[in-house]
């Protein structure tokens, strides 16, 4: 799961499992995903050792440096130049066109309704094949450059406002999508969405400059978006046959 995710699934576990069994149920569930997580990651890495990277000559060469003493100004100097500024950098350079579309999204109205509603409502029947919404499906779209923003969407989109909103309390969080349809199984499809799907912009824009190719950059996007999907559409299709959630 995406670093960025982690504080809002830890506030989704909390108001979704955390009132049936305690903080102990809402940790569990948090640690069960993470552990999915990883065995995802070794599936799919052995799945692809065995097909479409078969063959391909891979190697690890680690050149360590001439041992020197350290020099503070340059490490700083050093850190803020390779490492800071260069991936902050990067992220503006993909998040202020995103912040751009997210406002006229939010905006622009046709025939009665902003874009991001009308967007919302196109991709509602899909999201609830997923179990999920139209508004976390949005969310997650624009919410590309960083996944800290795709809750604050959600929220955007529910109150119908014009700006990113953060819930004041876990109460008032919680009343907000409980209001707008959440259950506890939205709340597991959303943790396995945000544990499984497209890359942030800052790691698609590393990976297309370190193959150099468009092609695996795209692989890299859709494989885990592929995954995701099909265990949300499973979870939820589960979920409905045997009446935990009405169909």
């Amino acid at each position: 799961m995406p670093g960025g995710a982690f504080p809002a699934m830890i506030a989704i576990f909390s108001i979704f499992f955390a009132g049936a069994g305690g903080s102990l149920a809402a940790a569990a569930a948090l640690t069960g995903v993470i552990i999915l997580g990883a065995a995802l990651t070794f599936l799919l890495c052995r799945a692809l050792s065995a097909t479409v990277l078969k063959g391909m000559p891979s190697s690890f060469t680690l050149e360590l440096p001439p041992y020197r003493r350290p020099r503070v100004g340059q490490v700083v100097v050093r850190s803020v130049l390779d490492r800071t500024l260069f991936v902050l950098g990067r992220a503006a350079a993909v998040a202020a066109p995103a912040g751009l579309l997210l406002w006229l999204c939010a905006h622009v109205t046709v025939g009665g309704q902003t874009l991001l509603a009308a967007v919302a409502a196109a991709l509602d029947p899909l999201g609830r094949l997923l179990g999920l919404d139209g508004a976390i499906l949005t969310a997650f779209l624009l919410g590309w450059p960083a996944n800290e923003i795709v809750l604050p969407i959600v929220m955007m989109i529910y109150l119908s406002n014009g700006t990113l909103t953060e819930w004041e309390s876990l109460a008032g969080l919680g009343q907000l999508l409980t209001d707008n349809g959440w259950t506890g199984l939205t709340a597991v499809c959303m943790a396995l969405f945000s544990l499984a799907h497209w890359p942030c912009s800052t790691t698609c824009l590393t990976i297309w400059k370190e193959t150099g190719s468009l092609r695996w950059t795209a692989l890299a996007a859709a494989l885990p978006t592929g995954v995701g999907a099909l265990l949300c559409a499973a979870v939820a299709a589960a979920a409905r046959w045997t009446g935990l959630v009405p169909g």
